[in-house]
């Protein structure tokens, strides 16, 4: 290690504007979309589905371009994590680091597991665990080399699955007025089939925003990726903006062309098993346009998703462990960046953390289940941050005589932006598992809410030990360092 440590102390600014799109387009196109979209169908009708995943898509947007007017104006690493610190309370920049970190953390090894899954379609008697520890070394080496080789790398895994998307559209379109398929146009029958479009109601469209969120969930990635743009003013609001239209319609169009294809009682749009890829909306519909080997072109585009995810997911937990420990809120060793720009020692304790996670499931698959149980709000809670912050930001910049013509990028129609996704987020959450509540089942309410107690002892712990208070909006720290600024690792 000793030659790979000369450390400039700065993470180092590579990443152009098609890696930041391509970044935040590709962290949100993934198995939620390619298997779980038909279950949205299922639940609320072709016009309820519609209706949550455009609602949901705005509320991304006003969060997207809530981070943009941070990101622009100070470009950091840590993103909402330190934007917290700086503008809110310390206790909460502490609390959603290490919420985000986790979440990360905890995800990697669901990919790497669900890429073990996807390949044993291919070859089945081979063990999952075989692939998933190649999956491991990969992203470990794609993340050692370089932020740039980060960065090509999303780009290519991004494009492969936007080409499959577009690729389905028009064979989607072409079945829908009887071009291929063998078929009558279908038009929009479907629409109207029996309770069609809307089915369940307001409720249906609720459950429905839960499936929806989860799907988007990576945009703010966009966040994380600005401390390393070369040229953060201008990529970063560029990447907002074509990100969020190609996400929402790329979703939209995707939804409305399986629901004019297949009524909502199809038992198919149910499935949600990346290990039964024959029964994904997509393959489905590329097969009845006559297409051979429609299931393992989807599988391999599944493949490419995880690896994709996965990729992100280190990168993310790994640029945040930095962070914190830039902040002061861990190890400073943690903060240690090598010559080649890559924080070593974050990314080295977050893959051991990972691997230990996804050994859990060998151990207990009970313990493993909570883990997951654990992980499962904390990109809703990412979300509030960033909307309380920016609320912060906005306020205190002008408290302190700043005029909104300084900004380089303004966010879209605040302050009811970030107050619509704050409010929003908290009806997901809330919502999250009714049924739960319901029937009293405390086992099954632990594992879906445990990392909404999780973020207050840690907002808590650090609030009480060090009494930290709301920071008055003439004090809130406008510039553009964070703590550890000064920091540089020295040679091993």
């Amino acid at each position: 290690m000793a030659n790979d440590t000369k450390s400039t102390g700065h993470i180092e600014r590579t990443l152009e504007t098609r890696h930041l799109s391509m970044i935040a387009l590709g962290g949100t196109i993934g198995t939620g979309l390619f298997i779980a979209s038909g279950s949205a169908i299922s639940t609320a009708g072709p016009g309820g589905a519609l209706v949550a995943y455009a609602v949901m898509g705005i509320m991304v947007y006003f969060l997207m371009t809530s981070l943009g007017e941070m990101a622009t104006y100070m470009p950091l690493t840590g993103s909402f994590s330190a934007y917290a610190t700086k503008f809110v309370d310390p206790a909460l920049g502490f609390a959603l680091g290490w919420n985000y970190w986790f979440n990360w953390a905890i995800t990697i090894p669901v990919d790497v597991t669900t890429a073990g899954i996807v390949m044993n379609y291919w070859l089945p008697n081979v063990p999952g665990w075989v692939f998933s520890l190649v999956v491991m070394i990969l992203i470990f080496v794609i993340n050692y080399l370089s932020v740039r080789s980060y960065g090509e790398t999303e780009f290519w895994l991004a494009l492969i699955k936007v080409v499959t998307v577009i690729v389905f559209l028009v064979v989607g379109v072409a079945i829908i007025f009887g071009v291929m398929g063998g078929h009558q146009p279908v038009g929009l029958s479907n629409f109207h089939y029996k309770q069609a479009p809307f089915v369940g109601g307001v409720p249906a469209i609720i459950s429905v925003f839960l499936v929806a969120g989860f799907s988007f969930q990576g945009t703010e990635m966009i966040g994380i990726t600005a401390g390393e743009a070369a040229t953060p003013e201008k990529s970063v609001a560029k990447a907002i903006h074509s990100t969020f239209w190609r996400i929402l319609l790329f979703y939209i169009l995707a939804i409305f062309v399986i629901a004019c294809i297949l009524p909502y009682t199809d038992k198919n749009l149910l499935n949600q098993d990346v290990s039964n890829i024959t029964m994904s909306p997509f393959t489905i519909v590329f097969k009845r346009a006559g297409l051979a080997f429609a299931a393992s072109v989807m599988n391999a585009v599944i493949l490419t998703a995880v690896i994709s995810a996965a990729n992100s997911g280190l990168y993310a937990s790994t640029r945040m462990l930095y962070s914190q420990a830039r902040e002061g809120y861990a190890w400073k060793i943690f903060g240690y960046v090598n010559r080649r720009g890559i924080p070593i020692y974050a990314l080295l304790g977050t893959m051991v953390v990972s691997l230990g996670a996804y050994a859990t499931q060998f151990i207990g698959p009970q313990a493993y289940n909570y883990l997951i149980g654990a992980s499962g709000l904390c990109g809703f809670i990412a979300w509030l941050g960033i909307a309380i912050s920016h609320l912060r930001f906005r306020r205190a910049f002008l408290k302190q005589g700043h005029t909104l013509d300084e900004l380089k990028y303004h966010a879209t129609g605040f302050p009811f932006g970030p107050i619509f996704a704050l409010l929003l987020c908290i009806v997901v959450m809330c919502g999250q598992n009714v049924d739960a509540f319901i029937k009293m089942d405390w086992q099954n309410i632990l594992i879906t809410y445990m990392s909404v107690p999780l973020f207050l002892i840690l907002f808590l712990y650090y609030k009480i030990r060090y009494k930290t208070h709301l920071i008055p909006l003439k004090k809130v720290d406008l510039s553009k360092k964070t703590k550890g600024e000064s920091y540089e690792a020295k040679e091993d």
